[in-house]
């Protein structure tokens, strides 16, 4: 397989765009009254990183996403084969031969298409099992589907929140949320991260002003990039010693962690405390789609009436629902139990052997580890080697994260060995020592370069 070198930092530069430099952020804001034109100073930049082979995004995979893989780079022809650290598939359930079976039986009883949304003949009986269920595994009595985990957070903000309302939200809270909030008020307030003096703080403030109108408070039950999670008893307390609603996030450990599979809020005893809870099924579930959950029947009928991704667009396919319904039923199972244990001890081994050569892993061991790298150049150079040495793990960079806080963000799951995952910390430490020194300045110790 034809191999591509990591860019040489001496001849890194096209025309006048450094491909080491620069971030999405810097295009974000563009101006001018022709929308179409002005897109076009993007293009040189996407141009340059690809050339210089430090453009990581759109691999196309060509297999299942397994803990191995085969995926063709965007920049590239040659299709790759190798360790498989970037899937979100955390207890291999997608290639689980009872989820499969499950998705062909609805495959042949239902066909590929929902064919409408929920409120017009979208919905199925196993649509309404599925709720049931989900329900009954967080203890709370109204779940609403939807078709994305995206349109759920989103969904669930522009429903419940109205201009005069107040929402306060962990300043690393995930796109969707921060977009609904945006959609529904101005009276927005980040908060410091997983800090509940903080979360204190502004509420006090929002209340000696305003007593009148509501505020959902925005947080995750694990947080994506940092594999870390907040205090969700005090946050809930705190939340009622002001009349303001907690909304959490369980995307990522919603089926990975936690008793039964119940997340951060099992672990917690919070199981039916919580508010209002929101997942996908795009981490744990091998399937798209998402919900939200509450105990509040008036609230199940304004995300149903109110709720726009719910409304207006199509609901889950019956295959999508088979295939949720099938891994539910593993995770809650003492097979999950069994897939739930494998994959922490991936985890453990894959932190361990990553802290063994020296690199930093942020947050709690969770199925999400972050390697931080720092230096955005640096991170982009070694993007390029651990695809060169047969390493899948996704290159993370401001503004999805800090401007000098680059990372890799690898993806453990329960089928990898512990084998794989020293393999996996190997490849990728040498490929940030490789890029180190072809950064490092003639005369300097290649250690130096920012980490």
């Amino acid at each position: 397989m034809p191999v591509v070198a990591p860019p040489n930092p001496a001849s890194v530069a096209h025309g006048s765009v450094d491909p080491l430099r620069g971030s999405f952020a810097e295009f974000a804001r563009p101006t001018g009254p022709d929308l179409l034109a002005r897109t076009a100073p993007i293009v040189p930049w996407i141009m340059a990183r690809r050339e210089a082979h430090v453009w990581p995004y759109a691999r196309a995979v060509t297999s299942a996403p397994g803990t191995t893989t085969h995926a063709e780079a965007e920049t590239q022809s040659a299709i790759r084969y190798g360790l498989n650290f970037a899937t979100q598939d955390y207890l291999s359930l997608a290639s689980h031969p009872s989820v499969q079976e499950a998705a062909m039986e609805a495959l042949r009883r239902y066909g590929v298409h929902s064919g409408g949304s929920a409120a017009l003949q979208g919905r199925s009986d196993i649509s309404r099992a599925l709720e049931t269920e989900i329900g009954e595994t967080l203890n709370t009595e109204h779940v609403v589907l939807f078709s994305s985990g995206w349109g759920a957070a989103f969904g669930a903000v522009t429903a419940l929140v109205r201009p005069d309302d107040h929402i306060v939200l962990d300043r690393l809270a995930h796109n969707s949320l921060q977009t609904g909030a945006n959609a529904a008020t101005r009276n927005i307030t980040h908060i410091e991260h997983i800090n509940v003096d903080a979360l204190r703080r502004a509420l006090a403030g929002i209340r000696a002003g305003d007593a009148s109108n509501g505020i959902l408070v925005v947080t995750e039950g694990l947080f994506s990039m940092d594999s870390d999670s907040p205090d969700l008893r005090a946050m809930q307390a705190v939340c009622h010693e002001y009349q303001a609603t907690l909304l959490v996030d369980v995307a990522h450990d919603f089926g990975s962690l936690g008793p039964g599979g119940t997340g951060h809020i099992g672990r917690e005893g919070m199981l039916g405390e919580i508010d209002l809870v929101m997942g996908a099924f795009s981490k744990t579930f091998a399937s798209n789609g998402g919900f939200v959950a509450t105990r509040h029947p008036g609230v199940r009928a304004y995300l149903e009436a109110y709720g726009g991704p719910h409304t207006f667009s199509n609901s889950m396919s019956p295959i999508q629902i088979a295939t949720v319904r099938e891994a539910l039923r593993i995770v809650r199972s003492e097979e999950g139990d069994a897939r739930r244990a494998s994959l922490m001890s991936v985890v453990h081994t894959l932190r361990g052997a990553l802290a063994e050569q020296g690199l930093t892993c942020l947050g709690d061991p969770s199925a999400v580890v972050p390697v931080l790298i720092g230096q955005t150049s640096l991170a982009r150079v070694a993007s390029a080697g651990v695809l060169e040495r047969g390493l899948f793990a996704n290159l993370v960079e401001f503004p999805a994260v800090g401007v000098r806080a680059a990372r890799f963000r690898m993806q453990a799951m329960s089928d990898h060995t512990p084998q794989q995952a020293r393999e996996a910390a190997a490849l990728l430490a040498d490929a940030v020592r490789e890029a180190r020194e072809r950064l490092a300045p003639p005369g300097t110790a290649a250690r130096q370069v920012a980490a």
